[in-house]
């Protein structure tokens, strides 16, 4: 009776958290599996998933060490309580993005507190979990099998338990265990890390027991970490051999944690060029032109609104820091893809919600309810905004994200492969259908992706021979000839674009609008 009474939806409060939640998860559920296209990374981290389940590793390949596992080994332990695990919902791919669903929702809840939370307003916190739910800069990534989805949940959970903490110990070493967590699901949550450690400084200033605060908060978020490093040392993988970090001379066959890391740091955009601007330009203002421009406003707003009042507001320190940090870290110049604005969109969301809360809290109850009602209606109704759109011959429609069926057209693809090509054949593949092809029978145990037959050596150098005599087929993906080129600076993939445009037939073919996929025979 007592919870049933302290969750009274005639509480405006509580209604506006349920509107969130649930319309989270209709924006994201619906046409959840035909919409958008499967990609190259969404493959990698199922394929990954199913190694741990078929194959009691963390990878079909040699694990390098290029992302930490946590992401994918929780899509592991998801698909373990399934009754047809990887198949449950028909497709691999399609399962995994039920749990980016999940995760989205559960998401919603955590940020619809903190906003609440930081400025004290339950109407910036549905402002929040607005644009977190309807953008479809956000919607569009976040509906993909990304680590980054993942890694959002942690790093909230991880914000939102300290903030409920207060002064006792177990919310801080369970945040302490969620922030490690978000470092090995995706490395670049290291970013949060001055928010999340100022959070804890604020959490523990002037408390008794301060010390024991810091101390387990720290300890709980060296835990995960430490468990990879020991992985690496165990498996002796942790160094380089005889030490040589030199990343212009050839690394060798022995894998490095600690190789990979310092890689990853030295990574650089190529000469003369600005991805970060590129694709702001190009790809995130265009999906959506609004939570961009409003999030980096409110960025500053808060901030300068902490400013005012540095000891009354920690929460909005929290949540600029949040964003000013991971900001940095796209726009540092280094080597960065288009669904890394996945934490950007969710720490907007938040700064937008904060600044929204704190105008509304001195507004009449009317005015409130009247102006956010306006900004929704907008949103939603207005052409252009984020659900009704403008077709090619000007006629309303809604957004490509709940009318559009592109995945079939993958899955038909797939279908004819098996329709088509013997079990035993020497595929070259994309990764958005490797799991397919080695997850169901028959089974293609000859299907590699175009990335590992120009880089591993069991597949390139054994299987292939850098032949393209022993390549039966090979299966184009959208786009996936641009991504063969683009990686071809060591000359690694000539000898699949040899067998492509000189001994390639197509054999099958399907082209809607700027999708186009395809099946060579390699005669």
């Amino acid at each position: 009776m007592a919870l049933r009474r302290s969750f009274d939806l005639r509480n405006p409060n509580n209604l506006l958290l349920v509107i969130s939640v649930v319309s989270g998860a209709l924006t994201h559920g619906f046409n959840l599996f035909n919409y958008p296209l499967y990609i190259t990374d969404e493959g990698i981290y199922v394929q990954q998933a199913w190694s741990v389940l078929r194959e009691g590793s963390l990878s079909p390949y040699t694990y390098t060490y290029d992302h930490a596992p946590a992401g994918w080994l929780t899509m592991a332990a998801w698909a373990n309580v399934l009754p047809n695990q990887f198949q449950t919902f028909g497709n691999e791919i399609n399962t995994m993005r039920v749990l980016m669903l999940i995760v989205h929702v559960a998401s919603v809840g955590m940020l619809f507190g903190l906003v609440r939370r930081f400025c004290g307003s339950a109407g910036g916190a549905f402002m929040a979990c607005f644009l977190f739910n309807f953008s479809p800069l956000a919607v569009y990534y976040q509906r993909q099998v990304l680590l980054d989805n993942l890694m959002v949940f942690w790093v909230l959970l991880a914000v939102y338990l300290l903030v409920r903490a207060r002064d006792r110990l177990v919310p801080a070493m369970l945040a302490g265990m969620s922030f490690g967590i978000a470092m090995i699901t995706k490395e670049n949550a290291i970013f949060f890390a001055p928010a999340i450690g100022y959070l804890i400084y604020r959490l523990a200033k002037d408390r008794r027991n301060r010390r024991f605060l810091h101390s387990f908060w720290w300890f709980a978020v060296i835990i995960p970490v430490t468990w990879y490093v020991l992985f690496a040392q165990l498996k002796r993988e942790l160094l380089p051999d005889d030490m040589n970090f030199d990343l212009a001379g050839d690394p060798g066959e022995h894998v490095s944690l600690l190789y990979t890391v310092w890689w990853q740091l030295n990574r650089t955009a190529p000469p003369g060029r600005n991805l970060f601007a590129e694709l702001m330009e190009n790809t995130w203002l265009p999906r959506d032109p609004y939570l961009p421009a409003v999030g980096a406003i409110a960025v500053i707003c808060v901030f300068w609104l902490w400013w005012r009042d540095r000891e009354g507001r920690p929460g909005y320190l929290v949540s600029a820091l949040m964003a000013l940090g991971y900001v940095f870290y796209l726009a540092r110049g280094s080597v960065i893809l288009d669904f890394y604005i996945v934490p950007l969109t969710m720490v907007f969301a938040m700064n937008a919600g904060v600044l929204y809360g704190t105008i509304m809290n001195n507004s009449p109850r009317s005015f409130r309810i009247g102006l956010t009602s306006m900004i929704v209606a907008f949103a939603l109704l207005v052409p252009g905004g984020y659900f009704v759109v403008r077709n090619t011959e000007g006629n309303l429609k809604p957004h490509d994200l709940y009318e559009l069926k592109v995945t079939p057209l993958q899955e038909a693809q797939q279908q004819w492969v098996r329709e088509n090509i013997p079990p035993n054949a020497r595929i070259v593949i994309d990764d958005d259908m490797w799991t397919a092809l080695h997850d169901r029978e028959p089974v293609y145990k000859n299907a590699h992706s175009h990335y590992k037959a120009a880089s591993d050596p069991a597949v390139r150098n054994k299987l292939f021979r850098e032949d393209p005599q022993n390549i039966d087929y090979v299966v184009m993906s959208n786009k996936m000839r641009a991504a063969m080129e683009r990686n071809n600076g060591s000359g690694a993939e000539d000898y699949i674009l040899e067998a492509i445009d000189q001994r390639g037939q197509i054999v099958w073919r399907l082209d809607r609008g700027n999708i186009h996929l395809a099946v060579y025979r390699i005669d």
